[in-house]
């Protein structure tokens, strides 16, 4: 694979330090993991603009904004537990990992203000970059293939689901909707806004409940999720915490939440801060070779996955 980045200073838009190149180790610094390797996150998207920038005047910025107006609107408790009762069933079709990559080659996510790329491009280009960086971590580099892979919801044979309900920044339903979500003022028309079962700080949970208790917004990182844990693969802990949460930006962002995470949560979210930096910045200059990598992919998925799934 061959990254084509520019080196222009030591630090990314959201003021992360970017650690020089070492001996390529990886150590632990207070709590989360910090690279020491490789790769630089680059300092524009593919529009040429800061990433995660709402506000950039782009193309994009009108449909984006209004994604999240609806996205905030429909996501409720009663929506949310429809979703999962239905999806869960996981009755709608067998086929195999790579099979789901190749079907997403379709779509282009509505909600990215930093990519109108086919997903496939940006699942290798972020499984590579993890893996030059993380060689020994190969369940890593598979979380990297697969983390998008729910977005099949949006295809036919899903249910043509709507992008609001598919993709986007998730955040937990039945408590109150912290002021760090993106477009956050839409949320007051959200018919949970004003219940008060549902507009406290904890709402329906308790603190250290731990994350798997609470209901996420809908689309496809809980849809993924449910398929990687329903066909039994034998991913780490880690491995579905970043599949479940890597659109959680309120969290693993600006922190907000933290009160409802349990000790398991809090070891997997070191992971989930190193995934990130690749899920995000990946999305620039990079392309790669499809048919040159495929074998490696295959074999992983081989490990950790039957042939065929349920969807």
């Amino acid at each position: 694979m061959t990254i084509l980045i520019d080196r222009h200073s030591d630090q990314n838009d959201a003021g992360d330090e970017i650690v020089e190149k070492n001996q390529g180790n990886v150590k632990e610094e207070e709590t989360e993991l910090v690279l020491d390797a490789g790769f630089e996150a680059p300092h524009t998207n593919s529009f040429g603009h800061t990433f995660r920038d709402y506000d950039a005047e782009s193309e994009r910025k009108r449909g984006v904004e209004e994604f999240y107006r609806v996205n905030h609107i429909g996501q409720t408790v009663d929506f949310v537990r429809k979703m999962r009762e239905e999806y869960g069933k996981l009755n709608r079709t067998e086929m195999s990992i790579w099979e789901c990559c190749e079907l997403l080659n379709e779509f282009i996510d509505e909600s990215d203000p930093d990519l109108d790329e086919p997903q496939i491009e940006h699942l290798l280009q972020t499984a590579e970059a993890i893996r030059k960086d993380y060689p020994d971590e190969d369940w890593l580099h598979l979380t990297g293939l697969i983390h998008d892979l729910g977005k099949v919801l949006l295809h036919p044979s899903f249910g043509e689901l709507p992008q609001w309900a598919v993709v986007g920044d998730t955040f937990p339903v039945g408590c109150a909707f912290d002021e760090s979500i993106v477009h956050h003022k839409y949320f007051k028309e959200n018919p949970d806004y004003d219940n008060p079962s549902y507009n406290t700080k904890y709402g329906i949970y308790t603190e250290d409940c731990g994350l798997d208790n609470v209901l996420m917004s809908w689309g496809h990182d809980d849809y993924m999720y449910l398929v990687a844990k329903e066909n039994q693969t034998t991913l780490p802990s880690a491995g579905l915490f970043i599949i479940r949460y890597h659109s959680f930006y309120a969290l693993h962002k600006s922190e907000a939440y933290k009160h409802l995470m349990n000790n398991e949560d809090r070891e997997n979210m070191k992971w989930l801060k190193v995934f990130n930096k690749y899920d995000l910045y990946s999305k620039s200059k990079v392309r790669v070779n499809v048919e040159e990598v495929k074998p490696y992919y295959l074999s992983l998925i081989n490990k950790y996955f039957p042939a065929k799934l349920k969807w």
